[in-house]
């Protein structure tokens, strides 16, 4: 059963470190999953979210937060994504930067479809190729590094980083972000 953002919140507040990686369970993937959608690289993305993890412990920024961590962390990894965005971009066009945030600020999860709609991703994971799932639910679900996944599955890096970038093409292509963020 996983913890809810309450009770993560009272086990930061009263001091107990298990919150911290309680917190980092539930919500590494779901936000490196949320930040790659537009900055395009993963590594960035997850650079992107354990910066934000580290200011989250070293800032006490809980100690503000009352029963809700999640959409405080989502907007956090918006800004933060789209300031990268923003210092990486050579040409800034304020139209389509306006665009982009008007975009983002409209993806909003309803709490009542949570279930159906992982479902959905779900199915459609199991709908990948069997290799390209293995690899995409290692790396992802299991949080394996890609030459980890190679010696597991016995084949090359190159190859896991073929199926891996099929996996991800094909599941952008069939799910909307929402529902990439329940990678949990």
């Amino acid at each position: 059963m996983r913890l809810k953002d309450a009770e993560i919140l009272e086990k930061l507040k009263i001091g107990d470190q298990s919150g911290y990686k309680d917190l980092f369970d539930l919500y590494y993937i779901p936000l490196s999953v949320y930040s790659f959608k537009y900055c395009d690289s993963f590594d960035q993305a997850e650079d992107i979210v354990q910066e934000i993890f580290v200011k989250f412990w070293d800032e006490k920024l809980y100690l503000k937060l009352i029963n809700s961590i999640g959409p405080y962390l989502f907007k956090a990894v918006k800004n933060n994504t789209l300031l990268y965005i923003k210092k990486n971009t050579r040409y800034r066009f304020e139209e389509i930067e306006d665009q982009v945030n008007k975009l983002i600020a409209d993806e909003v999860a309803d709490p009542e479809n949570i279930e159906e709609e992982k479902k959905k991703l779900y199915k459609e994971i199991d709908a990948l190729p069997e290799k390209s799932r293995a690899v995409f639910k290692s790396i992802v679900l299991e949080n394996m590094k890609y030459k980890e996944v190679a010696e597991y599955l016995d084949i090359s890096v190159n190859t896991v980083k073929t199926h891996y970038a099929r996996a991800l093409k094909q599941l952008r292509s069939k799910l909307d972000v929402i529902i990439m963020l329940l990678l949990v």
